[in-house]
């Protein structure tokens, strides 16, 4: 099995321990102008897991895109995170919680990566949460001892992962809303799709509401390229309907896993992942994916 790494950026649904399972389920043979599209990056770690040669790759969440624009432009790698985080971290040592909102207004008004970077890790719960404003607002975790030498080493060496591979490939990293990216794509590319979760979460950055998941399932299925689409499909209390309503009529694999991240405990429990593929769009199944991550299944889905 491919040895998954992970990205400097934590955010709800992060898609780690499902690489593996996503990227087994397609097979997608790149030619020369084609590219990997992804309209919802979030942390970007099926993309730069990855790591096609060319990809545009989009997001709501300005900050998001603008911490990996730097490190593409070289403004951010690992030399910078390190004296940044250790600058950073001593104060909060220092000071606790209120250089955690100090910090957080600084961020607010003047939207600096790098604190966004060490607001992502220092956070309650690994959240990724604004108000109405466009405010970061999520609480401290109430751990000033948390930027150990050992865990701005992690980071840092995470960034400098991003710096590789993105070094001499054709991405874009560009803030955008979904239906601006779609709009863009071509027969030959190929779209990975992991919108906010109906029922699961409030989202990370902008409204997401059912209109609007509906809306993105009409305009996807009419497509000429292929996608796939990340979506949760059961948990203990409840199936998605909405998948049933709106995805019906596409090849769907299903893996089990659990969530750690979350702001409450009932949202960090076991839940059954699908995975929606446009048929016909090199589609392969690896039947040698141990069963928890390859549990396979055609809609409708019964348990």
């Amino acid at each position: 099995m491919m040895q998954v790494k992970v990205p400097p950026i934590k955010c709800q649904g992060i898609k780690t321990k499902l690489v593996p399972f996503i990227l087994s389920q397609i097979q997608w043979v790149e030619v020369v102008e084609s590219r990997w599209i992804e309209p919802f990056l979030g942390s970007g770690v099926v993309a730069f897991n990855l790591a096609p040669k060319r990809a545009l790759l989009t997001d709501s969440n300005q900050h998001i895109i603008a911490f990996y624009q730097g490190i593409q432009s070289g403004e951010i790698d690992r030399k910078i995170v390190c004296e940044f985080l250790q600058e950073q971290g001593d104060q909060l040592l220092k000071f606790g919680a209120d250089y955690y909102y100090e910090v957080r207004d600084r961020f607010n008004q003047f939207a600096s990566p790098l604190d966004f970077l060490f607001l992502n890790r220092a956070c309650f719960n690994g959240l990724m949460r604004f108000n109405s404003k466009g405010g970061f607002n999520v609480p401290f975790c109430r751990k000033p001892q948390r930027f150990a030498q050992s865990y701005i080493t992690k980071i840092a060496n995470q960034v400098d992962w991003i710096a590789k591979q993105i070094e001499g490939k054709d991405w874009e990293f560009r803030v955008a809303n979904w239906q601006e990216t779609l709009a863009e794509a071509r027969s030959d590319d190929f779209i990975y799709l992991d919108p906010p979760y109906i029922g699961r979460h409030t989202d990370y950055y902008n409204a997401w509401n059912q209109a609007e998941a509906e809306t993105l399932a009409i305009v996807t299925k009419q497509l000429s390229c292929g996608f796939a689409v990340s979506m949760w499909l059961e948990n203990q209390h409840r199936q998605n309907s909405h998948i049933q309503e709106c995805w019906s009529g596409l090849e769907m694999r299903v893996c089990q896993h659990f969530y750690h991240v979350g702001s409450r405990e009932k949202l960090r429990g076991a839940i059954a992942e699908a995975l929606l593929i446009k048929p016909g769009f090199s589609v392969s199944i690896d039947q040698s994916l141990p069963v928890e991550l390859g549990t396979i299944a055609t809609p409708p889905y019964s348990s």
